[in-house]
Order: structure tokens, then C-alpha cells, then sequence
């Protein structure tokens, strides 16, 4: 059936009016009828104190509001930041964004869930022995607390479970809210912390975690070890988290829509509960990003990482596109989502013994012998369906006399419609089983249940559809899914992972790293009944896929290393995490998209994590909070706007003469990133590196991997460090040698004193 053109046109128009309206911020005219109220964020920069105190300017506007209707407040921020959320007209709106103090007002966004063996694969990663007594812990319990801003939890999960960890740490300050349905006895020495937010167009008033995605990213990052798991026999072993030590604060703002006013509720009361680190699985569409200034992630991340917090998010679901990368503010850990060298296959025999590789989760009852008709779906077309339709498998395109009883081929090379999708219709008409010959889906294994369908490659359709062409009576079968150890190539970047460059500057690299995210197995819901396989009872674990997943890896490694350095920064725990990575696979080659193309910074930002040499990095990049105020600067903010926004900005602070979108490349990031470089001739940028090896007196020399058409010179070529000399800067002057280079560059920037290599990459726009 063919879409009606001017039907889609007005749903497009609708939600560009609605999703446009989400980026308002003070500056902007907030268009809305003046008796209409709808929730707002009434951001006011930083917080006098974490003790609960309102600034005047606050509590002035605050109250003036609350004179006009008592009821109108949803959350009051006075911990980590200044500000609330309520309900306004649009009179009310403008006038409080005009109020001395006031940074932004926006309306209250909506934003989306980005939605075990992984830990063994990335060991077997490592390239370099470290000291083992740095890189694991030898004791049960950590004081590292982890954050999970997510749907919840299900605190039964044996990832959860509080055995032999010590008391709670004395210094914790958060609180565990209880309901009818989770008790404080819910709460452990695992789950030190339980809060929620519930939307204010939801009844959902509870920390129990009713839909699974955020006990799966809790126990990635913070799990205990739990053998025995699998998935309905899928990917059997032991399930456990990157940082099983640690305590788990959990902070449900997403029921499953994330609304920015509880995001940043969040935010506020993990600053003031006192964690380490913050776990965020969600983000906004790269399509109608918001601003800085009216991007609740970006804002409560902001002050987080004023207070020493580490923050980790995930890059987004938006690949393989660039320029769809989410999260980007330079204080946030952007994370990509790679493969893993597990692989879930469910393969396709056919009636001439050839066996043809598909990738799925399913749980067939077929035979595994060939028994079954083939078609296509162009063959079982109606007599009034499109021929292409009808190949495609699209709704009432197949012929139910045709497809009974059979396994229909449906190409989706060209088509955007998904293989679940295709599934409904095949099963409408009463077919048997699905072969989905797609690349959209890369190296993901979609679970489809009981149903007998699986994916296959583009590259693999010929050897289908020349055994259906080659006899009057094709017959095949859909295998059921087993696990694949050992899979090569591995790493790959998943097709789904967000890409850069980042959208808020060309000149800051996102995402800024990459870690497992396809087909994780963790802790899930027992009370989720759908594609529960016949016979069965339901798993307390589940497969998925998404940058949900990756980004928890990071975290937990994240929490891990601030264990062992606990003075370090959230800057220097990101840099020991970036400089540290890799760049090659399991075949010692260098790492590829699951589409076969050579990886690049803008998919994986630095490469792939390393869960040994983060811990002793050498050196490390310090980007101070002065960096990310002149990052504002730079960008368009003014010294006014900056000083109202940040608690640690001196009285005598003012943006730089020359702040241009240019000089963001110049901030003492663990990357280079260089917008327009064609154009300029020669660029200098320079950096800062700290010693925090072991060795206080060391000579690093640099090692260059420069691109044709580029000339790069590093001044000096050797940093000496001493006991007393700690930090060395050096700079970099990128010529362009070829005016005819028409794609962007890159390379890398390494130095290294024999035992540690501390690597940046570098892209140089076009």
C-alpha cells in the first residue's frame, strides 16, 4: 500500500511544530496562548551552596511565581545548580525570562532511552601488562558510587544482591523513596540510593524499574557477579558489571519518556547526595537538538562535573549518519557502541545443503532439516499489489493463497521498514518464517521470539534467490539461534551508533570513545511477559542492543578508576580512558564498522576501551573548568551569562578578546579537532599533558601519524618530566601541503616513554 504523500507531509509538519518548539530558550519568543500553561525549566546558573539555600535572585522569582499559584511548582534545583520547573503561561514565561539572574526558560523537553561476556572480551583486548594490584580490586565492596538516571530498578536481580559488601558509606547523603511496590528493605549495601521523578502526566510514583532498561544498564555498570546467566539459554556464563564493587544510587526520570524537569531534578540531588559518578542511557534527537543553555543533560552535566563528577553518557541510536552524535558538550564521556566476539546466528539451510548465515534471536520449532517451501515475496504478490511492495513484503502486498505454510524471502535493501515489521505481515497471511535480506540492521541479533526469522546479508542474497530461481520446488529452514564464541572480526562499530562530527562545534571531537553496546546480556524484569519462548519461564536476563548499553561499560570503568585515584578530575579520568584506547580488533587489524569500512574518530571517537591500561595511563589531559568556560565563550555566551552559570568562576573572569567558534580547538582537550583547515593554511593549537606515572622523572618523545597533505610539527619533540615539573605543555602546527584534499583528515598524536603510550587522535575538517 503506498503512502498517501500529502498525509505524511502534515505529520511531518505537526511534529516539526512540536519537537521545534522544544529548543525555546530565554532569548526566543515562547509561543503559546496566553491562558495555556505548560511546564517549564527556569534555568538560573549555579547554586550558592550545596546545602539547600536559595540564592535572593531565586527565591525572589521563585516566590513571585508561587504568589500567582501555589500549585504551579513541579521541582525547586538548589543542591548542584539554580532554577526550577512549573507550570506557566506564556505572559508568565517571558516576563520571568527577563528577570535579573535568570540564564534560560524553556519548555520542559521529552527525551528518548537510547536503547557478562562483553567484560572478558575487552581483557582480552589489553596490549601492554599493567599491574594487576592497580586494575582490580581485591576487595568486595568500594565508597565509588554510581548514579543511574534511567527507568528504575529491580532490585531482586542478583546483580543487585549486598552480599559481603561493607556498610554504606558514612559520607552518603541520599535517600531511599519508598511505595506500594518497593520498601525500604529494597534498598542494601548494593543500592545505596533509590529516588524518582514521576512525569507530571504520569501516575508512575515508584522506583521499581517496570520496564527493564535500567536494571539492564545498572547491573552493566555496577553489577555483581551472577552465574548461571543467559538468555533462555543464549550467551550462558557469568553475568557481571564493569565495577561489581561499587554502590548503585538510582535516579528514575524515565517512565519511559525522560522529561527534562526530572532529568535535572536528578541531577540536582545526585550532586547533593554525594556520587561519583552519573550513568546517562538517553538523549535528545540529533534532529531538533537543543542548545546549551536549554539542554537539561548538558546543563546538569555542567554542574556535575563542577563538583568532581564523572559523567557518562551515550552517543545516541542515529548512526550510520554523521553528524547524529548527542551529548556532546566537551565535560560530557560521549560513548559509541561497538560489537563484541560473541555473535547470535541463526542460519538459513536450504534444500540444496547450502547453509546460508542470518543473524537473529529467535527460538524456531521448525526442523532443522529442509523441509519447508520457499518463496518469494515478489512471487506471492496479490494481483493488485506494487511488484516492489510485494518483494519488500509491505502490508497487503502478499497473498495469503501464495505464503501459507511457507518461508518467504523479503528484500529490504532499499526499504526502511523493519524486520519485526515484516513479520506482522508475513504472519497476517499465514507464512511460516521470515528471511530478511537487509544491511540495515549491521551485526545486531533482534529478538523476534518463537517466529522463525532471521537476517541476512545483501552480500549472501545471490546464494538464496539463485537456489529459489534454480527449481520448481525450493524448500529450506530457519535454524534456532545459537551463540557464536570467538567471532572475528571484533570489535565493529555498530550501524546504530550516533556519529560525529558533533553538531554544537567542529572543533571539539565526539563521540569521544567507544565500548561494547550489541547484544549485551544483563539483569531484566520478572514481571515482562512478551517473547517469552513456549515451554519456558521467564528470564531474569535479556539481550539488547543500543549505546544504553556501551555507555554503562564506561561508566563502570569510570567508577573503577576514580576507586584508584580517587584525587583524579572527571577531565583526568576521561583522558586516561581516551588516551588509552585501541584502535585494533581481535584480528590485529584495525577496527571496521559492521559494514566493512575502516573505522574513523567520527565513529569511535578515540577507539575502543581498554580495561587495563586506563588505570595507569601515563599522562593525562587536565581540562579544567576554565577550559569549558571559555568553550561557552567561544561558542557565543557572554562573560555576564557565564559568571551567573558557574559557582567556581572568579570576580575577575572575562570571556578572551577574540572568541570565535575557532579557538574551541585550543581547549586542553585529550583530542584534536580542527573545523575548515583547507581554508586556514596553518592552524596552531596547543596542549597540556600531567605525569601520573609512577616514575616522577621521565622523557616522553612524540610519535606522529599525519595524513597525506598535511605537514605537522610538534614543539618540543620530548617532554621531560620531573618530581618537581609535573605538567609539561607542547604545541602542534597543522600546514595544509595539497589544496586539493576534499575529505577530512586523520591522524594521531602519540607519546610515549617506552612502557606507556598516551595517543590522541586528531581531524582535520575540510
Amino acid at each position: 500500500m503506498k503512502a498517501n504523500p500529502i498525509l505524511l507531509i502534515l505529520i511531518f509538519y505537526y511534529l516539526f511544530i512540536f519537537l521545534g518548539e522544544l529548543r525555546l530558550s530565554s532569548a526566543d519568543h515562547i509561543t503559546q496562548s496566553d491562558n495555556e500553561n505548560q511546564v517549564y525549566i527556569v534555568y538560573m546558573g549555579a547554586a550558592d551552596s550545596t546545602d539547600g539555600s536559595l540564592r535572593k535572585d531565586h527565591a525572589h522569582v521563585l516566590n513571585t511565581m508561587l504568589r500567582r499559584s501555589e500549585k504551579a511548582l513541579i521541582h525547586n534545583y538548589k543542591h548542584g545548580f539554580s532554577g526550577f520547573a512549573a507550570r506557566l503561561s506564556k505572559s508568565e514565561a517571558n516576563s520571568i525570562a527577563r528577570q535579573p539572574g535568570v540564564v534560560s526558560v524553556f519548555p520542559d523537553p521529552i527525551l528518548k532511552l537510547h536503547t557478562t561476556h562483553s567484560w572478558d572480551f575487552l581483557k582480552l583486548q589489553t596490549q601492554v601488562k599493567i599491574d594487576k594490584t592497580l586494575s582490580n580490586s581485591s576487595s568486595s565492596s568500594s565508597d565509588i558510587v554510581i548514579g543511574m538516571l534511567d527507568t528504575g530498578i529491580w532490585p531482586e536481580a542478583a546483580s543487585f544482591s549486598d552480599n559481603g559488601m561493607n556498610p554504606i558509606p558514612s559520607g552518603w547523603k541520599g535517600t531511599c523513596m519508598t511505595s506500594n511496590d518497593f520498601n525500604s528493605s529494597n534498598c542494601n549495601r548494593k543500592i545505596i540510593g533509590a529516588r524518582y521523578y514521576p512525569n507530571h502526566d504520569t501516575d508512575e510514583a515508584t522506583v521499581r524499574d517496570t520496564y527493564g532498561h535500567g536494571s539492564h544498564t545498572a547491573s552493566t555498570a555496577a553489577g555483581k557477579a551472577a552465574s548461571g546467566a543467559s538468555y533462555y539459554g543464549l550467551a550462558e556464563g557469568t553475568a557481571k558489571g564493569g565495577f561489581p564493587e561499587s554502590r548503585l544510587a538510582i535516579y528514575k526520570v524515565c517512565f519511559p519518556a525522560c522529561y527534562g524537569s526530572g532529568i535535572l531534578a536528578a541531577f540536582d540531588d545526585a550532586i547533593s547526595d554525594g556520587v561519583d559518578v552519573l550513568s546517562l542511557s538517553l538523549g535528545a534527537s540529533p534532529f531538533f537538538r537543543p542548545n546549551l543553555t536549554s539542554d537539561p543533560i548538558a546543563i546538569g552535566a555542567f554542574h556535575a562535573v563542577e563538583h568532581g563528577i564523572v559523567v557518562v553518557c551515550s552517543a545516541g541510536n542515529y548512526g550510520p549518519k554523521q553528524m547524529t552524535v548527542v551529548n556532546d558538550a566537551p565535560w560530557i564521556l560521549t560513548v559509541a557502541a561497538t560489537t563484541i566476539d560473541r555473535d547470535l546466528q541463526s542460519n538459513v539451510v536450504l534444500g540444496n545443503n547450502k547453509v546460508v548465515k542470518g543473524k537473529a534471536i529467535n527460538f524456531s520449532p521448525l526442523s532443522k532439516s529442509a523441509d519447508y517451501p520457499l518463496i518469494t515475496g515478489e512471487s506471492a504478490k496479490t494481483t493488485t499489489a506494487d511488484l516492489a511492495e510485494a518483494r519488500q513484503c509491505h502490508t497487503s502486498s502478499l497473498d495469503k493463497n501464495k505464503v501459507e505454510g511457507k518461508i518467504v524471502v523479503c528484500d529490504g535493501i532499499d526499504d526502511r521498514q523493519t524486520t519485526k515489521a515484516k513479520i506482522n505481515t508475513v504472519k497476517e497471511v499465514g507464512g511460516l518464517g521470515l528471511v530478511h535480506i537487509t544491511d540495515k540492521e549491521g551485526a545486531v541479533a533482534n529478538s523476534y521470539g518463537d517466529f522463525p526469522a532471521t537476517v541476512i546479508r545483501s552480500k549472501d542474497a545471490s546464494t538464496i534467490l539463485q537456489y529459489v530461481n534454480s527449481t520448481s520446488n525450493p524448500i529450506a529452514t530457519i535454524l534456532p539461534t545459537i551463540t557464536v564464541m570467538d567471532y572475528k572480526p571484533a570489535p565493529m562499530v555498530a550501524i546504530f551508533s550516533s556519529r560525529g562530527p558533533s553538531g554544537l562545534s567542529k572543533n571539539i571531537l565526539k563521540p569521544d570513545i567507544a565500548a561494547p553496546g550489541v547484544a549485551i546480556l544483563a539483569a531484566w524484569i520478572e514481571n515482562k511477559v512478551e517473547d517469552i519462548p513456549k515451554g519456558k519461564k521467564l528470564s531474569p536476563y535479556n539481550i539488547i542492543s543500543g549505546t544504553s548499553m556501551s555507555c554503562p561499560h564506561v561508566s563502570g570503568l569510570a567508577g573503577s578508576i576514580k576507586s584508584r585515584n580517587p584525587t583524579w578530575s572527571p577531565s583526568a579520568i576521561k583522558s586516561a580512558i581516551m588516551t588509552s584506547a585501541t584502535q585494533i580488533n581481535n584480528m590485529k587489524a584495525p577496527i571496521t564498522t559492521d559494514l566493512g569500512s575502516v573505522a574513523t574518530p567520527y565513529d569511535y571517537g578515540a577507539g575502543e576501551i581498554t580495561t587495563t591500561e586506563s588505570f595507569q595511563p601515563g599522562l593525562v589531559y587536565e581540562t579544567t573548568i576554565i577550559d569549558y568556560l571559555n568553550y561557552l565563550c567561544y561558542i557565543g555566551l557572554n562573560t555576564s551569562t557565564i559568571k551567573v552559570i558557574s559557582k567556581t568562576v572568579s570576580d575577575s573572569f572575562s570571556c578572551p578578546e577574540e572568541s570565535t567558534p575557532d579557538y574551541v580547538s585550543n581547549i586542553n582537550y585529550p583530542s584534536i579537532a580542527i573545523s575548515n583547515f583547507t581554508s586556514k593554511g596553518t592552524v596552531n593549537v596547543s596542549r597540556t599533558v600531567t605525569n601520573v606515572g609512577e616514575e616522577d622523572e621521565t622523557v616522553y618523545s612524540v610519535i606522529v601519524d599525519a595524513p597525506n597533505g598535511v605537514k605537522l610539527q610538534v614543539i618540543p619533540e620530548k617532554l621531560e618530566f620531573t618530581k618537581s615539573s609535573k605538567k609539561q605543555s607542547y604545541q602542534v602546527i597543522f600546514s595544509s601541503t595539497s589544496s586539493s584534499v576534499k575529505e577530512d583528515l586523520f591522524g594521531t598524536i602519540t607519546w610515549s616513554n617506552g612502557k606507556y603510550n598516551v595517543r590522541s587522535p586528531f581531524i582535520l575538517t575540510v
